[in-house]
């Protein structure tokens, strides 16, 4: 089984995009998830930093520069989706990615207070 470490720099990329506002409180997230297209298309115009940034996850041993080093996507490229966060903490708990799973956890509490859910 794949092993995963948190990627800081996409916890950072939440946090400020959160604090934006710039977050999907409903959503469909097997609708709205970026497939394998939507990611072709945003490394067209992005760099591998910009994609990595959308990714929670970091594949141990994987090469920075593939799509097999990212992993637990958490929004569409534009804003964070909180049906993704869920997503993320779930698939994490599941195969017990356990920092992945807190960082996604803390995230979803954040966006959480920041939209006045309670």
């Amino acid at each position: 089984m794949a092993r995963y470490e948190v990627n800081d720099a996409a916890v950072a990329k939440a946090r400020s995009m959160i604090a934006g506002r710039q977050y999907v409180l409903d959503s469909d997230w097997g609708d709205v998830q970026p497939g394998a297209e939507e990611g072709n298309a945003f490394l067209e115009r992005h760099s591998w930093a910009d994609y990595a940034a959308w990714h929670l996850g970091l594949t141990v041993g994987a090469n920075d520069g593939t799509k097999a080093r990212y992993a637990f996507v958490y929004g569409d490229f534009r804003r964070v989706h909180r049906s993704g966060l869920i997503a993320c903490v779930y698939r994490a708990a599941e195969w017990r990615h356990k920092q992945v799973e807190l960082a996604a956890h803390d995230l979803l509490q954040t966006l959480d207070r920041a939209a006045g859910i309670e």
